[in-house]
């Protein structure tokens, strides 16, 4: 069991966190509403290449999703992030971002089943990542990163309910919302992300780490909600 992070650690990286989100150059406008208005829990777990943590995320993530349900406004987001590494190049969290979610995918096939909006085939251009049985469209942070916008100083994972999607599109203010990100994504980072997709157009699975992948990449994750495969936890 790891040790429990120091209270003014855990500030600190929130302090950070923060900071980085709410700087008047971020992209991501949608973020930095929802972390102004108090509406992205943050979760302070250890070193992301480690399992330790992962069933107290999961009952992070638990709570967030009750609190999320009752939520008349859209805009919320969860927050994991983790301690270290802080020296970590593309690759490495590539392989420590998708044990992760392998291993909470797995903790969560035993309890829930899969959220049934979306696929829980990773090739699909259908598919969100599930927990909870709440979809998720997930954004990888890391220092090593290879996109401005995703260079934070720790590795860190945030959560975003597909759900609110679905809502900002059928109100018709997520097109308005896209456009606006990526413009200023392209000033903040040189050019627009060439992993980004519509849902229902590639698997948005393409776009969680932040990573360039080559033509015919296959994702990784192996969801087992639902099939005869044992739940146990793997690093």
């Amino acid at each position: 069991m790891k040790d429990v992070i120091r209270e003014e650690v855990a500030e600190t990286i929130l302090e950070q966190f923060e900071n980085f989100v709410l700087d008047g150059a971020y992209p991501c406008v949608a973020a930095r509403a929802a972390l102004s208005r108090g509406h992205v829990p943050c979760f302070i777990a250890n070193n992301i290449a480690e399992a330790d943590d992962d069933p107290r995320i999961l009952v992070f993530i638990y709570d967030f999703i009750m609190q999320f349900r009752k939520a008349k406004s859209t805009l919320h987001s969860a927050a994991v992030i983790f301690t270290g590494p802080v020296t970590i190049n593309e690759e490495d969290f590539d392989t420590f971002f998708w044990h992760r979610l392998q291993n909470l995918s797995r903790l969560d096939a035993g309890r829930f089943p899969y959220d049934a909006r979306v696929s829980s085939d990773p090739a699909s251009p259908d598919f969100s990542f599930s927990l909870g049985e709440e979809a998720f469209f997930i954004i990888g942070l890391h220092p090593g990163s290879s996109r401005p916008s995703r260079r934070f100083k720790y590795p860190g994972m945030i959560f975003n309910p597909h759900a609110q999607f679905v809502k900002l599109r059928a109100s018709h203010q997520y097109d308005k919302m896209k456009n606006i990100v990526r413009k200023r994504d392209k000033i903040y980072s040189g050019d627009i992300n060439p992993m980004l997709k519509d849902f229902g157009e590639a698997s948005e699975a393409m776009q969680y780490t932040g990573r360039q992948y080559h033509e015919g990449w296959t994702c990784p994750l192996h969801i087992t909600h639902g099939g005869s495969e044992d739940n146990s936890p793997t690093k």
